[in-house]
């Protein structure tokens, strides 16, 4: 209980005090040296005395394209001389998931009560964001900001917002568990978390360990720049995750359930806490379900934070009460996760679509995509567009069709410069894709495969008119064409504007992954480091580009030898740029000798 002890004190001092250390060692017979062993570790804990405010300006990519920088310098005016330790401290933080009302922030007070109150604030004009601060400074009341909850028509909601948990009395009667599982296989569901494993294979696998203990945790550590997906569902559809973690439970053989959150999620956590109540006040969750004599427990597990902990074992070392960092595999979650026991990790949306396949049937899921590819999705779309938002959509929707007909098309008069299609992870794509760059991108692919994609994108008339390069807005959304396109779709969608510096949003997202590496492996630890290092040297015009390969060498590096997926896409961000938008980063060489 490490984990939670330590968060129960953190949120009422606002720190970590010595005393409460002490005694908290002494309550649970735990060496000192182990709780600062996981202290020191997550960003959520402070051994330090807080300042009377802290502001924390949201500083990644969608903020970042938003006038963050310029926020922070000046809520650090608004501060004036009181900008400092013990008085006031305005500093950068990593993404608070509030994407679509870029720029955000979070503000911590702490009041005289030696409470800490935390707020979120998000889509508000830079000089309200000032006012905010001269209240807290002055020791006002602050008002919290409430997001929207209203349930809004999606197809993956077959209760239309009124939950009757019709799967799981369904279950609770029949216990075909085998029937569950097929018609997970017959929809083609995948997580949705970015790994895009087969669920039907997930949960079969755990169902047939032979242990007497068994887990689900669903994965809401919603932390990727530019991905907000999973927030909207679990405030607006919280009942849609119970159903599925519950469900999966029950299929899976499994004794327990956690919903693995965030902790910055403050209304989505209320939301769920609620929603969870309420469930075991039906007998949908908990002990002898629904008379069944079937049990599953299910709680919240708060986040102490940490970018690194939405990787799958990052997350069960969490859990498991030391430092989030992530395990060697094999042996996979499935067979040895949390206590080394058989555990089923799913994410917020894979989860909440299982009770739309189950009373659907796995067929409505799989025809729910365009373009020759199966299902649909939830897409977190921001930047430069005029309705940033959560927008459910078929899989294989073109880049025109979302940015365009969902998205309302690009903000301020701008063009389409660059594409994120999966945050920063997948670095960047740009509106025309020049075959000849993306042969040399994929030199290293397998034999044929620039051939293949190339004949298909002239086949499927997705070319400019000169046919020397594919124009991204025609280029369908799903994960065989992103692949065969060297790059990767995720949850986030990040439209960027002319206007941008694409260097420089290389620099911003080679940055976070520097700031949010847990350390564990040198690869990671050092070599992002030395990443966000060339890109400044380049801005600043000390880098030649006689140098380029070093960059080419030092990703392959991380992408082989780093320990989990961070150190492993780190440097797509700057990868993809000196590929596809070469006359951009050669302003910057040119000035190097």
């Amino acid at each position: 209980m490490i984990v939670q002890k330590l968060t129960e004190i953190q949120k009422h001092y606002g720190y970590l005090p010595p005393d409460e250390m002490r005694r908290l060692s002494k309550e649970i017979g735990e060496p000192l040296h182990r709780l600062h062993e996981v202290a020191s570790f997550y960003p959520l804990y402070k051994l330090e005395p807080p300042p009377a405010v802290e502001v924390q300006v949201c500083r990644d990519i969608s903020c970042h394209l938003h006038g963050a920088p310029a926020l922070e310098k000046q809520l650090g005016v608004t501060a004036g001389t009181r900008n400092g330790a013990g008085g006031v401290k305005v500093c950068g933080v990593s993404c608070l998931g509030q994407c679509d009302h870029a720029p955000a922030i979070i503000m911590a007070v702490n009041g005289t009560d030696k409470v800490t109150k935390e707020y979120v604030y998000f889509g508000q004009t830079p000089d309200k964001y000032a006012k905010l601060l001269e209240s807290a400074m002055a020791g006002k009341e602050l008002p919290h900001q409430h997001a929207d909850r209203k349930p809004l028509g999606w197809k993956i909601d077959p209760y239309d917002g009124k939950p009757t948990y019709e799967v799981i009395r369904r279950f609770a009667q029949n216990r075909d568990a085998d029937g569950i599982i097929k018609q997970l296989e017959i929809s083609g569901l995948r997580g949705m978390g970015g790994a895009g494993f087969p669920t039907f294979r997930k949960w079969a696998t755990v169902r047939n360990e032979k242990s007497e203990i068994k887990y689900v945790v669903s994965n809401a550590d919603e932390s990727e720049p530019g991905t907000f997906k999973d927030r909207e569902l679990m405030r607006r559809t919280p009942h849609l995750l119970i159903e599925g973690i519950v469900l999966a439970g029950l299929v899976t053989g499994a004794t327990h359930g956690w919903i693995y959150i965030r902790h910055e999620f403050h209304e989505e956590a209320e939301v769920l806490q609620e929603a969870i109540n309420h469930a075991r006040s039906q007998g949908i969750c908990g002990d002898n379900i629904l008379g069944s004599g079937l049990s599953f427990p299910l709680e919240l597990f708060i986040s102490p934070g940490g970018y690194v902990q939405g990787e799958e074992s990052a997350l069960l070392e969490a859990m498991e009460d030391r430092r989030g960092e992530p395990r060697n595999k094999p042996p996979f979650p499935v067979f040895a996760g949390l206590r080394g026991k058989p555990t089923v990790i799913n994410n917020v949306e894979t989860l909440s679509w299982a009770p739309f396949i189950i009373l659907k049937g796995g067929d409505a899921y799989k025809n729910g995509g365009t373009n020759g590819a199966p299902g649909m999705r939830f897409v977190s779309i921001s930047g430069d567009v005029n309705r940033p938002g959560v927008y459910e959509v078929p899989f294989g929707q073109t880049v025109k069709e979302l940015i365009v007909d969902t998205a309302g098309g690009m903000s301020g008069g701008q063009k389409l410069k660059a594409i994120a299609t999966s945050g920063p992870s997948g670095g960047f794509l740009p509106a025309l894709l020049r075959l000849d760059d993306l042969k040399v991108a994929l030199k290293d692919a397998p034999p044929g495969s620039y051939d293949k994609v190339a004949q298909r994108m002239q086949a499927e008339n997705r070319l400019t008119a000169d046919g020397k390069a594919i124009d991204i807005m025609k280029v369908p959304l799903d994960l065989n064409t992103l692949g065969q396109l060297g790059n990767m779709l995720g949850a986030a969608f990040v439209a960027i504007g002319d206007r941008a510096d694409i260097v420089d949003m290389a620099l911003n997202c080679v940055q976070f992954y520097r700031n949010e590496s847990c350390g564990k492996c040198v690869p990671c630890r050092m070599g992002s480091q030395k990443l966000a290092l060339i890109i400044e040297d380049m801005m600043h015009g000390k880098f030649p580009a006689q140098n380029l390969p070093m960059v080419d060498d030092l990703a392959f590096t991380m992408g082989q030898a780093s320990i989990c997926g961070l150190g492993q896409v780190a440097a797509n961000p700057i990868l993809t740029v000196m590929r596809f938008f070469r006359e951009d980063l050669n302003k910057y060489l040119q000035r190097a000798r």
